[in-house]
């Protein structure tokens, strides 16, 4: 059974930069798309990256282009999400998912079909 382990959350001003990693446990990565989501207080999840079993492919949202950059190492079992410029509005709950499909990474349903998900780590871009 695949397990997700989300790190790197915290506060951060506004401008600045976090790291956040997703570490797998029960299962090697090498077969999964790995998503990058958030929720904000009040609103819906939403996708911000995905990124492709191999890492060839890569998606990230509108809002997040030029800012945040994902990566994988699958021989360290570890999905990278390096997020430069934060602004108030990245501020949310932080979750990583997988799934064997790139396609249920990046459809626009906030990630419903993604397979395993892992707890969370906050985010608050805040001065």
């Amino acid at each position: 059974q695949l397990q997700l382990v989300e790190s790197g959350g915290g506060l951060v001003q506004p401008g600045g930069s976090l790291r956040l990693s997703c570490a797998a446990a029960g299962s090697t990565l090498d077969y999964y798309t790995i998503g990058w989501f958030r929720q904000a207080p009040g609103k819906e999840r939403e996708r911000v990256s995905c990124i492709s079993n191999s890492g060839g492919s890569t998606k990230l949202a509108d809002s997040v282009k030029g800012r945040f950059t994902i990566s994988r190492d699958n021989a360290k079992n570890t999905v990278s999400l390096q997020m430069n410029s934060l602004k108030p509005e990245d501020t949310g709950v932080y979750y990583c998912a997988a799934d064997r499909s790139y396609f249920a990474c990046i459809a626009p349903n906030g990630g419903r079909g993604m397979d395993y998900w892992g707890v969370g780590t906050p985010v608050t871009v805040s001065s």
